[in-house]
């Protein structure tokens, strides 16, 4: 009997999320996410590629198909079994993995312009299991190998090796420099894009797994990486990147001038955009520009909005078509009202007599010839000149790792950017029982990135360990 054909289904299945007009002013999350009967009918969207591409393209190599015939099957259990054999952290890659750059391009049914979609899929089975009972079964750890490894920062890409490390029997203790686990994911993602709610949740996962977590423990200066040496058969260092850059133009000391990482930290894990209810008082801006084109730079103008600001720009010095940041951040954020100031380059910041930003110089740009990034150069088109009345800016143009480690372990090599350099098939660093991984490594980038390398320096730790 000749087999039928499976039928190609091209409708990708948007996920509901609150109106524009009603989530400018909240910070609840934006999409709901799928309910049953939608996540199954994507599911049964994929076509079970003998040779699956999507997972060339998962840095923690997710068994994707699996997962995805299990959600189509209705055996939602065993699709979050087989996300977390390999993603300690699928609630949260589910939310805000670049899935379109990674595993989904990679989709057969990309070129027909709807691939599967793989990261909602992915959000709904880890938010089925919270609904259901809170959490799986915990998986079989085996028998104690009586070595300890100490892990550096407690964001995607320590608690990624947190998770690994653990289930071969290992002693697992991470120390986090602030005082609640989850780095980037805690302080960096707003509520609205990430509930913390669900980081805590993850954590709670990898303690209960045995992982030990010390908090308010900066390593460099409450302990060096020499003395937890003398601890630890095993170090990973994954404290992330978080220096931030600066224009460096005339006016970046004026009051009213944020660093991305200070604006999101205090309303993130500080809760600023609680006040009263939390104890981080917050001033009242009505015109907010945002220097940077990255999904930082979309979190913090769309942060802006939702504390009341009248107008929110994204001042940008290239056009739309070369914005870092998700397309999906990128719409969202001009349903929201936030102006979008393209082909805009801020060259000086003017206060008023009190030191309070007032205006900023901008010069319009063109793009000419492509740089070494292969974008296309912006260029100053000469007599452009206009100025923007603000009374806020933030500048979310980028960051570089705190050279705290790099200047308390002399013999760490360290590369001109102020990253830790490593062997990129291992994530071993230039000295001896040291791993490294993640924003360190490479500068800031995505979060699933940051899990591949825990999960590379994982493997190779564990296979130093086992001798």
């Amino acid at each position: 009997m000749e087999k039928k054909k499976k039928i190609i289904d091209l409708e990708r299945r948007d996920m509901p999320k609150q109106s524009p007009e009603i989530r400018r002013s909240n910070f609840i999350e934006v999409a709901f996410g799928y309910s049953e009967e939608l996540a199954v009918a994507e599911a049964k969207r994929c076509l079970q590629c003998k040779k699956p591409f999507c997972m060339d393209g998962c840095p923690v190599e997710i068994s994707i198909p699996a997962f995805i015939k299990s959600i189509a099957d209705r055996n939602f259990e065993e699709s979050i079994k087989i996300l977390k054999n390999k993603n300690c952290l699928p609630a949260v890659c589910g939310r805000v993995c670049p899935q379109e750059e990674q595993c989904e391009i990679r989709c057969v049914l990309e070129k027909k312009g709807a691939p599967v979609a793989i990261g909602r899929l992915e959000r709904f089975a880890a938010d089925w299991e919270a609904r259901q009972s809170g959490e799986s079964e915990l998986p079989e750890i085996k028998p104690s190998t009586g070595k300890r490894v100490g892990i550096i920062g407690s964001g995607p890409a320590g608690v990624t090796v947190a998770g690994d490390l653990i289930l071969e029997g290992h002693e697992i203790t991470i120390y986090e420099a602030l005082h609640e686990a989850g780095g980037v994911l805690t302080y960096g993602i707003p509520e609205f894009r990430l509930p913390k709610a669900i980081v805590r949740r993850e954590i709670e996962y990898l303690k209960k797994l045995g992982v030990q977590i010390k908090l308010d423990y900066i390593v460099g200066k409450t302990k060096t990486i020499d003395e937890l040496l003398k601890e630890y058969d095993a170090l990973f260092v994954g404290s992330g990147a978080g220096l931030p850059w600066f224009l460096n133009i005339p006016g970046e000391n004026l009051n009213g001038v944020y660093s991305a990482n200070e604006y999101l930290t205090r309303m993130n894990l500080m809760k600023g955009f609680d006040f009263p209810d939390s104890t981080t008082p917050i001033k009242k801006h009505d015109r907010v520009a945002v220097f940077g084109g990255g999904n930082v730079a979309m979190d913090c103008a769309r942060t802006a909005a939702r504390l009341g600001a009248d107008e929110v720009y994204i001042v940008y010095r290239r056009s739309r078509n070369e914005l870092p940041a998700r397309l999906e951040e990128v719409e969202n954020a001009e349903e929201e009202g936030i102006i979008f100031k393209l082909l805009t380059l801020p060259v000086k910041l003017n206060g008023n007599d009190d030191g309070w930003i007032k205006e900023i110089e901008c010069l319009q740009m063109r793009l000419g010839e492509p740089d070494e990034s292969g974008r296309r150069r912006p260029v100053p088109i000469e007599g452009s000149e206009f100025v923007l009345p603000v009374d806020a800016c933030i500048v979310a143009i980028g960051n570089s790792p705190n050279p705290i480690i790099a200047e308390t372990t002399p013999d760490l090599k360290i590369s001109k950017r102020g990253t830790i350099e490593v062997e990129e098939e291992t994530g071993k660093t230039s000295k001896d029982r040291v791993w490294a991984g993640g924003d360190i490594v490479t500068g800031a980038a995505t979060v699933i990135l940051a899990m591949g390398a825990g999960r590379v320096a994982a493997r190779s730790i564990h296979e130093v360990l086992s001798g």
